[in-house]
């Protein structure tokens, strides 16, 4: 059986009445008047209509079929004497000539309801997820993504940019996260690994003698959720230039997204060329982070001398970092709350105190600086009604800290956040190595492929701490939506970077193999970055969670309720690739 429709249900206007139309929709509900009439409205991709059945006839085929069902209406357009000024079909109607089923739902009770979806359960949301995209408003962002990604393709193209797709099927390669590996059933023993983002293939596109590259790129990390991150599967808009510096990668960015951003994101305005540049360890000092939210114009200030020997143990032997917010009249109840958010957050306290109208220090550990009340007030240049927010600990907890109480008080009040707009910067100058947190040794302290600043002169002879890589973030409104970086395409630069981690010449090629030799061949030098496709989308939609702009998610456990992935596989399946499970004891859980 074919179906033609003369119309789709977004599309009917006053023009048509009088015309005979067959519409093709799913049955979203009826309201019955009586045995012959009732209300039907029909809903697709397009929009919805609404159907008045006003026959005996009629109304007992609508009532043999159950909402979600797909049917066939076919009648007559007429204007409508109660007109919807919020649907653009609202000033007509249809009245049936023939209703037939399509598709018929089975089900008399649905998991939820379709126009009320988001207020279900993720888990329902997710293990229904055909019903859940039925809502327009959960529809309306997965094709505003495919909007959004088209439009990036075509700003690249017009900026020179070939698309060029890079393999699936590839070798494990060290980017900070776990493979996901695939058996080989040709090569017993042997893994392909999915690639947590094409760098090698890029990088190596450059040395082949393609100018400009890009692709949104499918990338997979065996990582935990977040909500700016989703397990398993993400894209990305990749990008590599030949013969390029950090600027030339900056001025491609910075024409490609903010038109995007102002174009199709809940705020209207975004940042203009240049974007902000800040150093790496600026950016800590200043905002307690890597990842500054410029809308916020709140900033820190060391206040480790100001506040010493004041008697609050908390201080003693710690870095003390302090956000001043003037005009903040909170309760002490929204205080508490900010406070009680920031120690979620950072696992670390906060606190505060006041100064009142009568420039006397006030609330939280007022009591401690009262012997120091004009020398604190003096030294930090305080006024009535200034709130102040602290944090306290070694110096990176201190800052990490303080810059959560500073994102959290900068929400909290207007008058120091300008929220509707798109606020972009350029992280800058990142140190190439650092101690390892778990090691405690010296380890790459972003990308390996970096190209350091000062060259072999700086790996021969500076402290490697010193050392500052052409290493870059790209940050909008607190979002860290990429890195990226001006590579390492000397392969005795490159041996040497290695050699001050503690590998070897045999063990880049031995890990880098087609790369490193691919540079021995030539190479010119080459930048690139990589914006992340789902969370730019998640911040032009305004959503708080990632999930709520990918077609088909996986739940925060990694899993995929709808299709039941992963699943166990039959024993065959496993023979082929040459595999054998072993499951844990219960102790090793």
């Amino acid at each position: 059986m074919t179906q033609s429709r003369t119309h789709n249900c977004g599309e009917l206007r006053l023009e048509n009445a009088g015309q005979q139309v067959t519409l093709a929709g799913w049955f979203e509900n009826i309201r019955k008047v009586s045995k012959n009439l009732g209300f039907l409205i029909l809903r697709d991709y397009y929009g919805t209509t609404q159907v008045v059945v006003e026959t005996e006839e009629i109304m007992e085929v609508v009532d043999g079929i159950n909402k979600e069902s797909t049917i066939s209406v076919t009648g007559t357009v007429r204007e409508r004497s109660n007109k919807n000024p919020d649907i653009p079909t609202g000033d007509v109607e249809v009245v049936p000539e023939k209703i037939e089923i399509l598709g018929r739902c089975i089900y008399n009770a649905l998991p939820f309801e379709i126009n009320q979806s988001r207020e279900a359960d993720e888990n329902a949301r997710l293990k229904y997820r055909y019903l859940d995209l039925r809502n327009p408003s959960v529809k309306d962002k997965i094709v505003l993504r495919s909007k959004i990604v088209s439009e990036l393709r075509n700003r690249m193209t017009a900026l020179g940019f070939l698309e060029i797709t890079t393999p699936i099927l590839t070798c494990s390669s060290p980017e900070g996260a776990r493979d996901y590996l695939v058996p080989s059933r040709n090569h017993p023993g042997k893994f392909y690994a999915l690639p947590q983002a094409p760098q090698q293939f890029k990088q190596i596109l450059m040395a082949s003698g393609f100018d400009r590259y890009f692709q949104i790129a499918p990338c997979f990390r065996d990582e935990d959720a977040r909500a700016d991150r989703s397990p398993g599967e993400f894209y990305q808009l990749d990008m590599e230039m030949a013969f390029a510096s950090q600027e030339d990668v900056f001025a491609v960015i910075e024409e490609v997204l903010p038109p995007v951003f102002a174009e199709h994101g809940i705020y209207k305005t975004a940042s203009a060329a240049p974007f902000v540049r800040i150093p790496y360890l600026e950016s800590l000092k200043k905002y307690g982070t890597d990842k500054p939210d410029l809308r916020i114009d709140l900033e820190l200030s060391d206040v480790t001398d100001v506040l010493a020997g004041c008697g609050f143990a908390p201080f003693e032997g710690n870095n003390v970092e302090a956000v001043v917010v003037d005009g903040f009249a909170a309760t002490r109840k929204q205080i508490d709350a900010i406070c009680a958010q920031v120690e979620v957050q950072t696992a670390n306290k906060a606190y505060w105190f006041k100064i009142d109208e009568n420039g006397e220090i006030v609330g939280g550990i007022a009591k401690f600086l009262q012997e120091k009340k004009d020398e604190v007030i003096s030294a930090m240049n305080l006024k009535p009604g200034d709130f102040i927010g602290l944090a306290a600990g070694k110096t990176a907890a201190a800052l990490k800290t303080a810059g959560a109480l500073r994102v959290l008080l900068g929400n909290a009040c207007e008058k120091h956040m300008r929220k509707e707009t798109y606020e972009f910067c350029w992280i800058v100058d990142f140190p190439m190595y650092e101690i390892g947190e778990e090691s405690g040794e010296l380890e790459f302290c972003h990308n390996p492929f970096s190209m350091p600043q000062g060259g072999l002169d700086a790996l021969s002879n500076d402290d490697p701490l010193s050392i500052l890589a052409y290493q870059y973030d790209l940050v909008c409104n607190g979002v860290e939506l990429s890195s990226g970086a001006v590579r390492n395409h000397d392969p005795e630069i490159m041996i040497k970077a290695f050699e001050i981690v503690g590998l070897g010449e045999e063990d880049v090629k031995a890990k880098f193999p087609a790369m490193y030799n691919a540079f021995c061949y030539g190479a010119p030098p080459h930048a690139g970055v990589a914006p992340g496709v789902d969370r730019m989308i998640m911040l032009i939609c305004g959503e708080e969670s990632i999930r709520e702009i990918i077609p088909f998610p996986m739940n925060k456990n990694a899993m995929d309720v709808m299709m039941g992935a992963p699943a166990e596989v039959e024993k065959k399946q496993l023979d082929d690739v040459h595999i054998k499970i072993v499951m844990p004891d219960e102790g090793d859980k």
